[in-house]
């Protein structure tokens, strides 16, 4: 097996309008009580008929994506349609927030694999918002062939990017994943190249989590 790819970082950039840090609410350890959490849906391209599940974490700090039957694959050159260049998978996720408390995505951990020919790149992008609001925050990174090897990012969010899940109500959280291919200068008559996410028994994605306490008129 290929050695995995040093981690990259992305820092993600909020939209004009993202709420500020805690402005609305103060930082908090995580609830005691288990959280619970349903993946309600993955659509996309990338994710047609998929089982995906989602699971918390013991502590409540970390949501697991694991993609079940999902072929997740964006490619260009031979064997390749023109629509394969770009595919993406959104989760829909309903997190039950206990009564007083709110959170926001700190970070979040993608893996797959790799193999672009010379001159071919590709990107894998997310974004990430509360169903209902227009704040989101946006995360990318670029790959550069030749290339032939496992791949592993990190989208870090500054705190004052953080987007915290209205207090006083029920929103659903939404992260958008996308995958491009692109031939560049390849030779796409005589190579295939391709950016793949993680499936299967390995997680598609990890949120991590950050905790606060809302305002005591929003309760």
């Amino acid at each position: 097996m290929c050695a995995t790819l040093a981690t990259a970082g992305t820092v993600l950039v909020p939209t004009p309008a993202h709420a500020v840090g805690l402005s609305l609410a103060s930082a908090s350890p995580p609830p005691s009580d288990q959280v619970a959490v349903d993946l309600v849906t993955a659509n996309g391209s990338g994710c047609p008929g998929a089982t995906a599940t989602a699971t918390m974490s013991p502590d409540n700090t970390a949501i697991t994506v694991r993609g079940g039957a999902l072929n997740y694959t964006a490619l260009v050159g031979v064997g390749a349609t023109p629509t394969d260049w770009r595919k993406n998978c959104q989760l829909n996720l309903s997190v039950n927030v206990p009564t007083g408390f709110t959170y926001a995505i700190t970070s979040a951990d993608y893996r797959g694999f790799a193999s672009l020919a010379t001159g071919a790149a590709a990107i894998v992008r997310a974004n990430y918002y509360f169903q209902g609001q227009s704040q989101t925050v946006y995360g990318r990174q670029n790959f550069t062939g030749p290339l032939d090897d496992e791949w592993q990012i990190t989208d870090w969010i500054p705190l004052a990017a953080m987007i915290y899940a209205p207090c006083g109500g029920q929103r659903n959280l939404n992260v958008n994943t996308e995958l491009r291919a692109m031939a560049g200068t390849s030779d796409v008559k005589n190579s295939t190249s391709y950016i793949s996410m993680e499936d299967g028994s390995d997680a598609m994605a990890i949120l991590h989590l950050g905790w606060a306490t809302c305002p005591s008129d929003t309760r």
